[in-house]
């Protein structure tokens, strides 16, 4: 049964994102290890189409804040309003109060609006006024920046960066997915209300069968020595932290569960070290000047790590 959901998750994408079906299952892996997505790409892609066909399959509430410089953190978290009725102050949500939010040019803001979205990223919560508000559940940020231009933005602290589970790239579709966007755009398929195949019900208790996932003491030690060869390579000036390290277990859980398995292997691993590490690892100015990428270096460095025997 569980099977049978997912793909008609997966078909229920690809009938409106004409993308690659890596990202599809990255993103479904994030959510389910209960992650969030940094999305860098060129405008025009299917950023906002995925994040909202995304939402839509799974019947969930969904939310896009467009961030500006003078976007403020109250427009995000909410805020108390003084009710003159009923003599006291009362919580007026903000556009976190989502199931799923798409946070568009993420980088475009200030950081002190940056910084609303940590606690909530983080907790799953906000607190106004002393007050905590939880935050609907399942929840999942989608954030975007455009990694061409860089005029009035405010880069991403590595603090913030490092809340954030996968960085992605959809890039450009192939020529058939291309050809078949074309013709489901003239056909009228990308207007189309999207049928949630999926309920917040379901998809939690698909999150409470990840954990149930087994990671063998052999595959913790591989991810282990992997995090700690970030910390002493010679091109990184930052290496992963804990919390990369702890990230990239789960995410391997969820990628487990949804090829089938219910335990760990290392191939799991393998795949998502680059999505899940890459954008916390920050290179020394020796390797930036040689334009070397991170995740190149970090390629090299699983390469290298002797897989576990059992």
């Amino acid at each position: 049964m569980t099977a049978d959901l997912l793909d008609r998750f997966r078909e229920q994408i690809s009938r409106y994102f004409a993308g690659k079906k890596e990202i599809t299952e990255n993103f479904l892996c994030c959510f389910l290890a209960s992650g969030h997505v940094l999305l860098e790409d060129v405008p025009g892609v299917g950023k906002t189409t995925l994040a909202r066909t995304f939402a839509g399959s799974l019947g969930m509430s969904f939310g896009r804040i467009q961030f500006t410089p003078d976007t403020m953190p109250s427009d995000v978290t909410g805020l108390s309003i003084y009710d003159m009725k009923a003599g006291e102050f009362s919580y007026k949500p903000g556009a976190i109060m989502k199931n799923i939010i798409l946070a568009d040019e993420l980088n475009r803001t200030s950081p002190k609006t940056q910084a609303a979205l940590l606690e909530a990223m983080a907790e799953s919560q906000v607190t106004i006024d002393g007050n905590i508000y939880p935050l609907p559940q399942p929840f999942m940020v989608i954030a975007t920046q455009n990694p061409i231009s860089f005029t009035g933005t405010f880069p991403l602290p590595e603090a913030q960066l490092d809340r954030f589970m996968m960085r992605l790239s959809i890039g450009y579709p192939s020529a058939d997915e291309e050809l078949r966007l074309a013709k489901s755009h003239m056909e009228g398929i990308q207007n189309e209300k999207i049928e949630a195949v999926l309920n917040a019900s379901d998809m939690l208790n698909l999150k409470e069968a990840v954990n149930k996932v087994h990671i063998s003491d052999g595959v913790l030690a591989y991810v282990h020595q992997i995090t700690e060869a970030t910390r002493t390579d010679n091109g990184f000036a930052l290496g992963a932290s804990p919390r990369a390290m702890l990230q990239l277990l789960q995410a391997s859980r969820a990628r487990a569960f949804l090829n089938g398995y219910d335990y760990v292997k290392p191939d799991d691993v393998k795949k998502l070290a680059a999505p899940v590490l890459s954008h916390r690892l920050v290179l020394t100015t020796e390797m930036k000047l040689q334009k070397k990428d991170a995740s190149d270096l970090l390629e090299a460095i699983v390469l290298k790590t002797r897989l576990p025997i059992k």
